[in-house]
């Protein structure tokens, strides 16, 4: 079965830098769109960064352009997310994402999601 296992959450200061990784099993990770989500409390989730299915292209919510950084390693099947210059309102529970297609069957899996807390 798909699982997707979010790990690299924690309690940081403002300015730090954390690494979420995503290890991903049960399905081709390599032909799979990844992405991060966050929620915050009281909030909708929110689309933080996605990469294309060969690590070509990416994209990023503007509120993290410059800071964050999304990859992956299709040899490994994770998926990174690297987060420099934190702010307490990066703080959320950050949600990993695989998109993909089998047989022309969409497809839609979530983590179980990694809390990150930015306060000083």
């Amino acid at each position: 079965q798909v699982q997707l296992v979010e790990s690299g959450g924690g309690l940081v200061q403002p300015g730090e830098s954390l690494r979420l990784s995503c290890a991903a099993s049960g399905f081709t990770f390599s032909s799979a769109a990844m992405s991060w989500y966050r929620q915050a409390p009281g909030k909708e989730r929110e689309l933080v960064a996605s990469v294309t299915s060969a690590g070509s292209s990416s994209n990023y919510a503007d509120s993290v352009k410059g800071r964050f950084t999304i990859s992956r390693d299709n040899a490994k099947y994770t998926t990174y997310l690297q987060m420099n210059s934190l702010k307490p309102e990066d703080t959320a529970v950050y949600y990993c994402n695989a998109k993909f297609m089998v047989h022309f069957r969409k497809y839609d899996y979530w983590g179980q999601g990694t809390q990150v807390t930015v306060s000083s």
